[in-house]
């Protein structure tokens, strides 16, 4: 899917691909030998509105095929006050495989401006409800200003909000939140430091980064990447080091254990390596780090280390 904060950008490139298509065709480009997409594009972009219809009708007949040009011709339609077609040129756009998120969005402004209140509502909750990500557009828009009374708006802005960071308020995506902070790093069971580890959200609260480097010299170190899929209802830990390592791990919360495993890893030597990997959130905020490795299918599991995250203390704090 490709949510609304992206479309923009999406746009762009698809328009500069349908300008660099009709150029290399020979099509007509116009003033100058500016090709036609790059035309409709800068009349689009200074509302030019009159003239941003011209093009894009005549781009329209050049790529029919195009829902970002059916896209724009609606919006310079509308621009122009002719809210008919332009909600015609949206519905080419739908048909054309146009986002939903974005499509609604735009026809739930022409209805808004129509004065079609109910219909511009229908149209604003599918955009919500296919992720459109953008409550600062929904509060800016001067179509929307009779909207904003009523109460099912601040429910809008409020799942837009949602849909612009869904990793911070979904509740998977938080499951891991135990293993964030900074730790010196010991065997379970002797105690002895082997590590240190900076673990943090990133991007959107939708990855935890885990940053590790191991003691003494020539170091080794390595990152992973954790995010929940919420496609395939799972997690995915991919893994990457200092020296050319690369392991992806997948699982779930089971029981209030991260539990992750891999597929057969092939080996330079010897039989396929399954690994799994385990992380136990423990007493006193201190979290179990467990790797074993299994040659037969998994019916039988060799530990391949142990260890126990311990929070590093904060600078300046005292024992």
């Amino acid at each position: 899917m490709i949510r609304t904060e992206g479309l923009k950008l999406w746009s762009e490139i698809a328009l500069a691909i349908v300008c660099g298509v009709t150029a290399a065709n020979g099509a007509p480009t116009g003033e100058g030998a500016v090709p036609l997409g790059e035309r409709a594009d800068s009349a689009f972009r200074a509302k030019d509105w009159a003239h941003a219809v011209e093009l894009f009708e005549r781009l329209s007949v050049a790529h029919p095929e195009s829902f970002v040009v059916w896209l724009r011709l609606g919006e310079s339609l509308h621009g122009l006050g002719r809210n008919e077609r332009a909600l015609g040129a949206y519905d080419t756009a739908r048909r054309r495989g146009a986002p939903v998120d974005a499509l609604q969005y735009d026809v739930a402004i022409v209805r808004a401006s129509m004065g079609a209140t109910e219909q511009a509502f229908e149209s604003l909750q599918d955009a919500m409800t296919h992720g459109h990500g953008r409550p600062d557009l929904l509060n800016a828009e001067p179509a929307f200003a009779g909207l904003r009374s009523d109460p099912r708006f601040a429910s809008l802005v409020a799942q837009a909000t949602r849909n612009q960071s869904p990793c911070t308020s979904r509740a998977e995506s938080r499951q891991f939140d135990f293993w964030i902070g900074d730790w010196n790093v010991v065997t379970s069971g002797e105690g002895l430091p082997v590590g240190r580890s900076h673990i943090e959200r990133t991007i959107g609260d939708c990855v935890i980064w885990e940053n590790w480097t191991s003691l003494g010299e020539g170091a080794y170190s390595g990152k992973s990447y954790n995010a929940y899929d919420a496609e395939l209802h799972r997690w995915e830990q991919f893994w990457v080091d200092n020296q050319g390592g690369m392991i992806h791990f997948r699982g779930n919360l089971i029981g209030g254990v991260m539990d992750f495993a891999t597929d057969e890893i092939p080996q330079s030597q010897g039989p396929a390596l399954r690994r799994r990997l385990r992380f136990f959130a423990l007493p006193a905020g201190e979290v179990r780090q467990l790797s074993e490795g299994s040659t037969d299918g998994g019916k039988s599991w060799s530990v391949e280390y142990d260890f126990t995250y311990r929070r590093a203390p904060q600078a300046g704090a005292r024992d």
